[in-house]
């Protein structure tokens, strides 16, 4: 007993476990503000779910009225949002979705798996793309290809995803039937095998894919490529040539490893974009994710199924933000978790 008291206190005096608790202790502080200013800041919209349904001359005030106690609309937004809250404390209900008469975290989980895969596709082919272009360009500092790939990332960086989304659609068009648009399926799907699945849904997300990750590999490959510029002109890299090591020794070996870790933090930032930052590559390729039930949620002023999906991205921001703090004192100890 005393043996599994001293490890406890041992664990929740280790600086790591205090730095997560008091994140953590934060995170829910921020949660909190995060829904109030979300909730008002629905509330300044005009009308509300209701205004679209007294147009329909089929739906009687009756119901409209029946609907209006049951969603709680009769009450003032203040109570609305406290009733909301309560809820979440007491039963993690979030609410139902005024339009389908479904909990919003049912209809949430089922498009989570889409927006994630697009997602993750995106981050990895991101990262797989612009680290290496980053620090071939810093090797090749100054000649040809430098002067290509950095005017390729500016280009990049500069060309929104609205864009690249139309293009790679007319892209499509040209080539069709080479790559699909449209859903994450074909019409066989079901009549396929397992690996016949697997293509059918990969080939599928090509298009998508690429066109939400060219403006985060032209990013990713000039932060990269001026990471190691910097990191090239440190003594210690400095003395790794001296020592009549290869370029790319240099490079790969010294120079990488300490021009990774605002690689890192950054890594936090997109881990908490997963979830939203598909949005209009989505609804371009009718990708049945978040992003098209997001925007129809909005467009019906669907109260609960907007808050939900905002709070969840909330979370993914603050456990973004909190893995890559760890991470950065996993690869580099000399970091110091408490410090602000």
């Amino acid at each position: 007993m005393a043996a599994s008291r001293a490890s406890i206190s041992t664990f929740l005096a280790n600086e790591t476990t205090l730095y997560i608790l008091k994140r953590l202790g934060q995170a829910l502080i921020t949660l909190l503000l995060a829904s109030v200013l979300c909730f008002f800041v629905m509330q300044l919209a005009p009308g509300n779910f209701l205004d679209t349904l007294k147009e329909n001359p089929k739906i009687s005030p009756q119901r409209i009225a029946d609907y209006k106690v049951r969603f709680g609309l009769d009450k003032t937004p203040i109570e609305q949002y406290f009733l909301w809250l309560f809820r979440i404390v007491t039963q993690a209900d979030f609410g139902q979705s005024f339009v389908s008469e479904r909990p919003v975290v049912a209809l949430l989980w089922e498009r989570v798996p889409a927006t994630l895969l697009l997602s993750l596709s995106s981050l990895i082919v991101t990262w797989l793309v612009g680290i290496p272009l980053g620090i071939w360009a810093a090797v090749k500092n100054g000649q040809l290809v430098d002067k290509v790939l950095t005017a390729l990332s500016y280009a990049g960086q500069g060309l929104p995803s609205l864009i690249s989304g139309l293009l790679l659609l007319a892209f499509a068009q040209i080539t069709s039937p080479l790559f699909p648009v449209g859903d994450m399926t074909s019409i066989d799907h079901e009549e396929l095998g397992f690996f016949g699945k697997i293509l059918d849904i990969a080939w599928h997300l090509v298009l998508p894919t690429i066109a939400l990750s060219l403006t985060g590999v032209a990013g990713l490959q000039r932060l990269m490529r001026g990471e190691m510029m910097d990191v090239k002109r440190q003594d210690y890299i400095q003395t790794a040539r001296a020592k009549g090591l290869p370029e790319s020794r240099v490079m790969i070996t010294h120079a990488f490893r300490n021009a990774l870790n605002p690689l890192i933090t950054l890594l936090g930032f997109e881990f908490a974009s997963l979830l939203g930052g598909a949005f209009i590559t989505e609804n371009l390729f009718n990708w049945p994710g978040l992003g098209r039930l997001i925007l129809q949620a909005l467009q019906a002023k669907d109260t609960y199924l907007v808050m939900a999906s905002l709070m969840m991205g909330a979370v993914m921001l603050i456990i973004g933000n909190l893995l890559a703090d760890i991470v950065l004192k996993f690869v580099d100890p000399r970091i110091q978790l408490g410090e602000d």
